[in-house]
């Protein structure tokens, strides 16, 4: 018996609670309806921490510039730069963790929640109920075997696959646009390794959800598909909490019409 079965089967004791209520809107589909509704009330619960790290990401871009600075002026002083940085975190009420942390305090529960909805490890039958009539415990592949692409089994997944790929090129477009938007690095900056290819690849994994709901389980798609699409509209509210003052000045001047 895993660890963590108690709290995956309180989890679905809940899910299931949560699907009874859900019945009389969604009938044979609550329990797909429960995934969804569940997953939003925890990521709301998480929206604290996700503000927090926002607030961590800005305090870190608006030090930015000093830090680098301080590497100019103690390149050759190691432990005096590591001090004078401390200090002006320290000022600022910040860390070079700020913006990371909450981030990590949220990976457990993502994995509970991801494990719960891929293994069906909730003490009862949640894989065994249906979206519109597919199974949530199986995968494409299953859909693909019965009733082929276009099946009603089929059909399930291409409204899945739709809505991830609409929310991946919604990020994908925001993130170039806010990689643009970044100042550039100073001519005495020394580039890091890799850093080039890694900022041209980075926009791409949001695809990479596209890939996953294809080979986990209904269920589990449904969760990513809920959990990203809470992710992308998050990121967009927050995004004024972690834009610079100044950088955020700079867009509104440049975004202002002539004239």
């Amino acid at each position: 018996m895993s660890l963590f079965s108690p709290l995956f089967t309180s989890l679905g004791s809940l899910l299931t609670h949560l699907a009874d209520g859900l019945d009389v809107a969604f009938g044979a589909s609550s329990t797909a309806a429960a995934i969804v509704v569940f997953t939003c009330l925890v990521r709301l619960a998480l929206h604290p921490l996700s503000r927090s790290a926002a607030r961590g990401e800005r305090t870190r871009a608006e030090l930015a510039p000093r830090l680098a600075e301080l590497k100019r002026k103690h390149a050759k002083n190691p432990e005096r730069l590591q001090r004078e940085a401390a200090e002006m975190y320290a000022k600022a009420g910040s860390s070079p963790l700020a913006g990371c942390l909450p981030m990590l305090a949220q990976l457990p529960v993502f994995y509970v929640m991801y494990h719960l909805f891929s293994s069906g490890d909730d003490g009862g039958n949640l894989l065994e109920h249906t979206l519109l009539g597919a199974p949530l415990g199986d995968r494409w592949a299953d859909a693909l075997g019965d009733g082929g692409l276009v099946g009603p089994h089929g059909l399930v997944y291409l409204g899945l696959f739709a809505l991830v790929a609409a929310v991946a090129t919604w990020t994908y477009v925001r993130n170039r646009k806010a990689a643009a938007a970044l100042p550039l690095p100073d001519a005495g900056d020394t580039p890091v390794p890799g850093m080039a290819a890694m900022a041209k690849v980075m926009p791409l994994l949001s695809f990479g959800t596209l890939v996953t709901a294809a080979v986990v389980p209904l269920a589990a798609g449904l969760y990513l598909v809920t959990t990203t699409t809470w992710s992308a509209v998050e990121r967009a509210y927050l995004q004024p909490l972690r834009t610079p003052a100044e950088a955020g000045q700079k867009a509104k001047t440049t975004a202002r019409p002539k004239g």
